[in-house]
């Protein structure tokens, strides 16, 4: 009979895959796009966090994407203001 309070290890076995001809461990999952993606594998820390927002400020990164976004935010903002009925004049001079 085991004993209640020892937990039963697991058993390990020496498993190799039979077709497997490519580099390191076949069993490690990485996408092949990890390498390049300044998010995959980071560090956690304020200190970290700070680090890679400076890094990301100091890529110029696509213009247009930047200028869609402009655009699509001020557009949401325009809806947002008319849905609550907001009264743009008060910013122009008569």
């Amino acid at each position: 009979m085991r004993n209640p309070l020892k937990l039963r290890k697991n058993k390990t076995y020496n498993y190799t895959p039979r077709y497997y001809k490519g580099e390191g461990s076949p069993f490690k999952i990485e996408h092949k796009l990890d390498k390049f993606r300044s998010t995959a594998h980071t560090q956690k820390g304020i200190k970290n966090k700070v680090s890679w927002a400076f890094d990301d400020l100091k890529n110029e990164g696509d213009r247009n994407l930047r200028l869609r976004f402009v655009v699509i935010l001020v557009i949401l903002i325009l809806l947002f203001l008319f849905i609550i009925d907001f009264d743009l004049s008060i910013f122009f001079n008569p």
